[in-house]
């Protein structure tokens, strides 16, 4: 006997890319593009941050995070958001944002939403856990497109005021993956108002917020203080594995109202896995420094440069504002992975692989995420080799 709940999910999207790769030969140096996973040094200071706390090994994590990590957020938030937020009530550290983003929606989608089976909203692409999470509390998942025509952010103010009224939750990424759009306030206004109207909580998964062109980009929790609005209409999620270049840390953060983040610790008493004390001190002292931060970010913003040098010539090329992504326009998407792989041994996603099938569109089935992580010379190579293979030379 096996749940029924998760039997239409395809695979996720590597195994499937290895699916459609592997049974191909490379047809050059293999350069890596797929995944998202930051190949800029982290900071020095690491190893010693943990040999300072490894007496910590032999006691079991506090579930809430140690002090001086909810300490460390708070102030973080304070200095980037011009927000205060109670480090004991308002900030939950977490293993991983993934867990929060999954575990938040555990804890904090009805079973019903006006004695209807809720909705939760989420963009087309989008991070799968998304899904699943909704999936998992047997709410109905609605894709709701992001491309091009609504500026690379989902338009759910367009959606039947039926499915508003349903919708329990909103997931929401900004700086998005994989598109690189950022939500201006004037969006984060109108969705907060949405919001309001409809009665449900915004999911702002936040991620890529510190990599960017040149402004910051706005957060969603700096717009509900901003405009007065109730605090529990809003969860942030932050990370240290794009920011400080730590994924393997596992460390992120949620932050937002006082009775949201109850209901996630409580949750999280019986079903959470809080990260390793030294691990957390390692988390705090990264929250605390922008000086390697601002080195990341300078490294990412060579690499845009080198991606509009490149690349900017290409019919629909779109610069990402934010993230370390490119969303790149082809006629089918499997058909440019393969072909580039059998040419040049350049290895991208499938932009299908991060979105779902509605009324018969795939968002993204015409395009490929390449990711802007390898060093500078690398990716210059992996640009060029595929400018050639898939737009050709002249253009």
């Amino acid at each position: 006997m096996f749940p029924e709940r998760f039997s239409n999910l395809p695979d996720y999207a590597f195994p499937r890319l290895r699916k459609l790769l592997d049974v191909h030969a490379p047809g050059g140096p293999v350069i890596h593009m797929t995944i998202g996973e930051p190949r800029h040094p982290f900071p020095a200071w690491v190893g010693d941050e943990i040999a300072g706390a490894l007496d910590g090994i032999g006691r079991y994590p506090p579930n809430d995070g140690t002090p001086e990590l909810q300490t460390a957020i708070a102030r973080w938030i304070a200095r980037r958001y011009d927000v205060s937020v109670s480090a004991d009530a308002q900030v939950l550290p977490l293993n991983g944002t993934r867990e929060g983003l999954f575990n938040a929606c555990l804890a904090l989608c009805p079973e019903t939403k006006g004695g209807k089976k809720p909705v939760v909203l989420m963009p087309n692409p989008f991070y799968q856990v998304y899904a699943v999470a909704a999936l998992a509390v047997g709410a109905e998942p609605v894709y709701v497109p992001a491309t091009a025509d609504t500026g690379d952010l989902p338009d759910f103010a367009s959606l039947p005021a039926e499915t508003l009224d349903r919708t329990a939750l909103v997931y929401i990424c900004s700086p998005a993956n994989p598109q690189g759009a950022v939500a201006d306030a004037a969006y984060w206004e109108s969705l907060l108002a949405l919001a309001e109207r409809h009665d449900f909580r915004i999911f702002a998964d936040e991620c890529y917020s510190e990599l960017y062109r040149d402004t910051a980009p706005v957060g969603a929790l700096e717009t509900a203080a901003r405009i007065g609005a109730d605090p529990e209409r809003v969860v942030i999620f932050h990370s240290l594995s794009k920011r400080s270049n730590m994924p393997g840390l596992r460390s992120g953060f949620a932050a937002g109202g006082r009775d949201s983040i109850a209901r996630m610790k409580q949750l999280r008493n019986y079903a959470g896995a809080p990260l390793p004390i030294p691990m957390m001190a390692v988390a705090a002292r990264a929250w605390g420094d922008e000086t390697h931060v601002e080195e990341n970010r300078a490294l990412y913003r060579a690499k845009y440069r080198i991606a509009d040098e490149i690349l900017g010539d290409v019919p629909g090329y779109s610069a990402p504002q934010a993230g370390f992504f490119l969303w790149l326009p082809v006629e089918d998407g499997e058909a440019a992975a393969v072909k580039l792989w059998q040419e040049t041994g350049v290895r991208v996603l499938p932009g299908a692989y991060l979105a779902r099938e509605v009324n018969g569109q795939t968002p993204g089935a015409d395009r490929i995420r390449v990711a802007m992580v390898a060093p500078e010379d690398e990716m210059r190579d992996g640009l060029t080799r595929l400018k050639a293979c898939l737009y050709g030379q002249g253009q």
